[in-house]
């Protein structure tokens, strides 16, 4: 079943008053359940693909359906509402909030976008912070926290809401290879367990490697869609 489908999606920036296209005319089809990877040099258009994706920002024509929900036309109310309830964000830099704790980190999605009783909270946050791995961290800040576990954290915080979509922008840059390869399989394991769909931008070859689904984009056009096996794949 497909989760996100793009149709002759296009998105043209002004820059100082001259029409820049960034996307082109991309039509794609992520299935429901998907390890994929939009790949590409820089400038080619993927982190655009992943923000319309994600609802921060709108393409500038064509339709993209997410979670059956027709994206493009939502005002920016509606556009928030949608990500707090269906998709969660993995940032290269982990964006952690550096005050709070990792368990508040966690926490803090559920207070402010969705307003989940303490109760709840607790239950959920207690259980996600295990399956990464951060249970006996979870009262450190993030100065006091490695790369990979920072990384465990967003993971926690981006998944605790129970997301249908994830969106990872270049997720294992800032990791070193064992600790890169240590997201990779436990991304993979949520995947298994949840059926969360999972979907990449980077130049990672880690990711690259490991993805099911890799959508090339160069010159704002998705030039080739290779399938390495789908859902449950390695």
């Amino acid at each position: 079943m497909e989760l996100i489908t793009g149709e002759d999606v296009r998105k043209v920036y002004h820059n100082g008053g001259v029409p820049v296209e960034a996307l082109k005319g991309v039509s794609f089809s992520i299935e429901k359940g998907a390890f994929a990877s939009v790949v590409g040099p820089s400038g080619s258009g993927k982190t655009t693909l992943l923000n319309l994706i994600g609802c921060l920002d709108k393409p500038s024509a064509g339709k993209l359906l997410v979670a059956a929900t027709d994206v493009a036309v939502l005002d920016r109310r509606d556009a928030a509402l949608f990500r707090g309830t269906h998709i969660g964000f993995i940032f290269q830099s982990f964006n952690l909030i550096p005050i709070l704790t990792a368990y508040e980190n966690v926490e803090y999605p559920l207070i402010v976008v969705q307003n989940v009783p303490g109760s709840r909270r607790r239950e959920q946050i207690e259980e996600l912070l295990e399956a990464v791995g951060m249970s006996d961290q979870k009262g450190k800040r993030p100065d006091q926290l490695s790369g990979g576990q920072k990384q465990r954290v967003a993971i926690a915080r981006a998944l605790v809401t129970h997301p249908q979509l994830v969106l990872a922008d270049e997720p294992t840059a800032n990791l070193d290879h064992e600790t890169a390869m240590g997201i990779l399989r436990l991304m993979k394991r949520i995947r298994d367990e949840r059926e969360t769909t999972f979907v990449f931008s980077t130049h990672d070859h880690r990711i690259i490697g490991e993805a099911e689904v890799l959508y090339r984009i160069e010159d704002g056009v998705v030039k080739t869609h290779k399938d390495n096996g789908g859902p449950g794949h390695g």
